[in-house]
């Protein structure tokens, strides 16, 4: 595990991608609730505002992951209105029943998923992680410092009968992710991985009695993670894959010592 030259303080600004709901929420709930003000993005702005109107310090931006119009607006937006963005959380995404409404119960192979569907979950789960990143990056080494999360799943789901193009794109963010960090490396902008560890209870899991779904994670599982991500103890963590339901509230560089 390697460290970054970011000097030993927490963040106080965050911007969360895909927060109207889900684990996005949860983690910006949990962020505010640790005194962070956070940019809510959400691809409806309405949806965007009422979810931060509950959250002290917080405010919703329009932002289509997949537009890099979109993106560059509501990234200078939120830079602006937050005075610098210290976390950014890449959350935003979009699951298999936009191609296969029945994946859980009635998986389909690879050869039966639309094209634009493919194109769309890759261009949301993948390439929306990469131009958000892209257009923050920038920003936080001319700030001198920041700090990347990119969210993830199992392993196992990356590999699972009838789930392309979910799968896929959550490869591929997590080889996006290692090689972020190794070109950040020896920059103060850290990038780090966060899965929950397993099946959520959210939006991406359409039926919660499904077979084969047993004590389904509360997105709030999210929480105790983001918000250690976000301190002064996570300093320097970078290129770690942090797995929510093992989290024990101590650095990985500690837990491997």
């Amino acid at each position: 595990m390697t460290q970054s030259t970011e000097p030993a303080v927490g963040c106080r600004t965050a911007l969360v991608t895909g927060a109207t709901s889900g684990l996005g929420l949860a983690m910006a709930e949990a962020l505010a609730g640790a005194g962070l003000r956070v940019a809510l993005a959400g691809r409806s702005k309405e949806r965007a505002e009422d979810a931060a109107s509950g959250l002290a310090g917080a405010f919703g931006v329009a932002m289509d992951v997949r537009d890099e119009e979109s993106v560059a607006n509501a990234v200078a937006e939120a830079w602006s209105r937050l005075d610098g963005i210290d976390l950014l959380v890449n959350n935003a995404g979009i699951g298999m029943r936009t191609v296969n409404p029945g994946f859980m119960t009635e998986p389909r192979g690879f050869w039966t998923v639309p094209p634009e569907g493919f194109r769309d979950v890759i261009a949301t789960n993948l390439t929306g992680y990469f131009l958000v990143a892209r257009e923050v990056t920038p920003r936080m080494l001319d700030a001198a410092g920041g700090r990347i999360v990119n969210i993830s799943v199992n392993e196992s789901t990356m590999t699972r009968t009838g789930y392309v193009p979910y799968g896929p794109s959550r490869a591929g963010t997590e080889s996006l992710s290692r090689i972020m960090a190794a070109d950040l490396l020896g920059t103060p902008v850290t990038v780090n991985l966060l899965l929950p560890g397993g099946a959520t209870r959210t939006g991406m899991v359409p039926d919660p009695e499904a077979p084969g779904l047993r004590n389904l994670l509360e997105p709030e599982i999210m929480g105790p993670p983001i918000v250690w991500l976000a301190s002064a103890d996570a300093t320097g963590v970078t290129g770690e894959r942090i797995v929510a339901t093992e989290f024990t509230g101590q650095s990985p560089r500690r837990r491997s010592e």
